[in-house]
């Protein structure tokens, strides 16, 4: 395996970061919505986001 450089690493950081925080809030923002349909739409954010933060983990 290739060596990865620091500035990749740094960016792989703030991406996953970004993705925590992307989960974090749709996550909120869907328990405090009462319409079913927002809700999931914000749920289903929160999914896409929790997943590809784990894929980018994969590389480390």
């Amino acid at each position: 395996m290739e060596e990865i450089s620091i500035l990749d690493l740094q960016n792989l950081r703030h991406l996953i970061g970004g993705y925590a925080t992307t989960y974090s809030k749709m996550t909120d923002y869907a328990s405090q919505t009462e319409d079913p349909e927002v809700k999931k739409l914000f749920q289903d954010a929160a999914d896409s986001a929790m997943k590809n933060k784990q894929e980018l983990l994969k590389f480390l």
